[in-house]
């Protein structure tokens, strides 16, 4: 008896040892007859870093390498399946969500100091007094000031958990005083609809620049505050939308159609297909419709825009969209980072898939195809767009329609070469409007100050003076010594826009450019001189 005894321990050391092996391996969604087999192309990965991490020659950090190994995964994949690394994936996450926690400020490094552009609307600092050109020197006596400070840094400082204050000291330029005022933080929206007003006396607008997950309320909102002021008609702005989440578009779509019309379907790899239908929760089933798009129009943009078309609502103004027609759910992967897989694609209710074609992976062609569409002359001539006969649709009003990329307008309407050139865009992505205004203001803000919203909208003009300072203002950032002659009137537009927007508000902003805006000119014609146009 105590020879079998002292064999006991072993026997349940080993039995422990088995165990652990099977735990490794067991896979809690596998079958019985799986349970002792490995995935080699898992174990040949993991070997792999293995090896380099124990026996390469040279130190090497693998978490960069595992990141160059996703992303060549997911490359040869589709073009939207994407890799998110930890260190982005908060702000991505607060791009999507809506909101952040913050002070609510829009800032501009300025002379080695934070410049207060304009604080959040009815936000924690604009509550607590913080003023347009204000500059925070020191938060919570740590300085924010000098050239090693950093954007990382500053929203490091600002930034905290919800309901805690800030100290900051703050230099009011106008007022040449030094001062603190304690800021708490807050959540502070991330806007989608970045403007809302009427055209005409009937007309609405509403422009949307993503779907994030507030998206829908916000659009919600002002919707309800058009209709209060006489809206019966609605321009639904989704021009350079890239997309965001599908559920917030299928609600937006949900608005304007009829209890039991089809938005939408997905398919996965495995055929299952989901169907999404109208409710009545509609607000504006029988207003008319006008929604913007054009090549940046992309996703869930596009979702919207083939629901309508397919159903026969509205009208859609513009150019050909971007063409996604994939859907992605995003994966953590268990360190903080994330991808976006692609799980299905989805269709419109004729049935047709807006995906525009591509080979496996992130191909360069692919991306390329707004300089396809440029060089072949889609952008300046419907004619020019190529459909094909195999992927025509029509709708239960008998208009056709077409799938194989994008959705093409009911009404065409050409790029504006004008305003839209590598020039003016080169500027506007540089950011030299918005920081010419900032310095300009900072100088002369008092010259603005006896302008209220539409005294100065409607009223008044830039100078030649101002255009040329604009024009001395990039030669200096960029050691260049151009003349923008041949641009002075859409600078003019431009620099009025950017004034409007830090003076005013977004809304300002948009309804500048509108005045002048091919598009949303052809919808204010349509609805007044046209008012029976029916596609």
């Amino acid at each position: 008896m105590a020879t079998k005894n002292k064999y006991i321990p072993l026997l349940i050391g080993t039995a422990i040892a088995v165990g652990v092996f099977i735990g490794g391996k067991l896979n809690f969604t596998d079958t019985s007859d799986r349970l002792f087999t490995t995935n080699s192309k898992k174990d040949k990965l993991n070997r792999l870093i293995d090896y380099i991490d124990y026996e390469y020659v040279d130190e090497v950090n693998t978490d960069s390498i595992v990141d160059v190994t996703v992303n060549g995964i997911l490359d040869n994949l589709d073009p939207h399946s994407t890799y998110i690394p930890k260190e982005d994936l908060q702000r991505v996450t607060e791009n999507m969500k809506g909101d952040f926690v913050g002070i609510g400020i829009n800032f501009y490094p300025f002379k080695d100091t934070i410049a207060v552009i304009k604080p959040t609307a009815g936000g924690p600092s604009e509550r607590a007094g913080i003023m347009r050109g204000d500059r925070i020197l020191m938060a919570d006596g740590d300085t924010l000031f000098g050239k090693t400070i950093t954007n990382d840094l500053i929203t490091q400082k600002l930034k905290g958990d919800k309901g805690t204050k800030v100290t900051l000291t703050v230099f009011r330029k106008s007022e040449n005083k030094i001062f603190d005022v304690d800021v708490w933080r807050e959540d502070i929206p991330i806007k989608s609809v970045v403007a809302s007003y009427m055209l005409t006396d009937n007309l609405g607008f509403i422009k949307m620049n993503r779907f994030a997950e507030s998206s829908f309320n916000e659009f919600k909102e002002a919707l309800d505050d058009l209709k209060a002021q006489g809206a019966s008609k609605l321009v639904l702005d989704l021009r350079d939308n890239p997309g965001g989440f599908l559920g917030i578009a299928e609600r937006i779509a949900d608005e304007f159609l009829e209890k039991g019309k089809l938005i939408l379907f997905t398919r996965d790899k495995n055929g299952r297909e989901e169907h999404t239908y109208a409710t009545k929760r509609g607000d504006f089933e029988q207003g008319e419709l006008y929604v913007l798009i054009n090549e940046n129009s992309a996703s869930a943009s596009e979702v919207i825009a083939g629901a309508l078309q397919d159903n026969d609502k509205g009208i859609i103004v513009g150019r050909r969209s971007y063409g996604k027609g994939l859907v992605q759910r995003e994966m953590a992967l268990g360190d903080g980072s994330a991808i976006r897989l692609t799980v299905s694609r989805y269709y419109t209710p004729t049935g047709r898939s807006i995906q525009r074609p591509y080979t496996n992976g992130n191909n360069r062609a692919y991306y390329n195809d707004y300089f396809k569409r440029l060089r072949t002359g889609e952008l300046v001539d419907e004619d020019n767009i190529k459909v094909e006969d195999s992927l025509k649709f029509t709708t239960p009003k008998g208009k056709v329609v077409y799938g194989g990329g994008g959705i093409i307008p009911d009404i065409f309407v050409p790029v504006d070469r004008n305003f839209d050139n590598e020039t003016i865009n080169f500027l506007r992505r540089r950011g030299h409007f918005g920081r010419f205004v900032f310095e300009t203001l900072d100088e002369e803000r008092d010259l603005f100050a006896a302008y209220s919203k539409y005294d100065f909208i409607n009223n008044y003009n830039v100078s030649d003076d101002m255009v040329l300072q604009f024009q001395d203002y990039v030669n200096d950032k960029e050691g260049t010594n151009f003349s923008f002659a041949a641009y002075y009137n859409q600078l003019r537009r431009l620099i009025k826009a950017s004034l409007g927007r830090q003076l005013f508000d977004d809304d300002s902003f948009e309804e500048i450019l509108n005045k002048d805006d091919a598009m949303v000119q052809e919808v204010i014609l349509l609805s007044t001189e046209y008012p029976n146009f029916k596609q």
